[in-house]
């Protein structure tokens, strides 16, 4: 399960970016994980009309969350007001912490579109993707080795 809400969070991430990425004709994550694990064009449909709701209640949230750390960032100063500096930052935890629900919950809805057997498919390959990545790492590292060694 943490695999699928890493995954989740992973695409969230990439969701945010998806204008951009748009743009630039890249490949769009939901139809990679409907492909992934063989969505339905239901579940396709809803799992888009879920993120695009969220997205929209994140994309207002993070405009006040910037231009609070804004207001932050201007009250630094040798007439600094501390009572001032203590209510944006605690507006500002409240912010972060409704994005932090809103995309938890998003997450879970997501997530109850998926049978088991299309979880169990998510998780496998999340692990496969894992492993690949530690591969990497450890050869990258071996050259760095390599290298480091020849330099000697």
């Amino acid at each position: 399960m943490t695999l699928i809400r890493n995954f989740a969070l992973a695409l969230i991430a990439m969701t945010f970016a998806g204008f951009a990425m748009a743009q630039q004709q890249q490949p769009d994550q939901v139809s990679q994980i409907a492909e992934l694990v063989g969505l339905s064009a239901d579940q396709e449909a809803e799992i888009r009309e879920i993120m695009q709701e969220t997205q929209g209640e994140l994309r207002e949230l993070q405009a006040e969350a910037t231009e609070v750390q804004q207001q932050l960032q201007d009250q630094i100063g040798p007439d600094y007001d501390e009572g001032a500096i203590r209510e944006d930052a605690a507006r500002l935890g409240e912010l972060n912490g409704e994005m932090t629900a809103l995309s938890t919950l998003m997450q879970a809805r997501i997530d109850s579109v998926f049978t088991e057997e299309q979880r169990n498919t998510l998780e496998q390959r999340m692990r496969e993707m894992q492993r690949q990545q530690q591969q990497m790492r450890q050869q990258m590292q071996q050259r760095q080795m390599q290298q480091q060694q020849q330099m000697q």
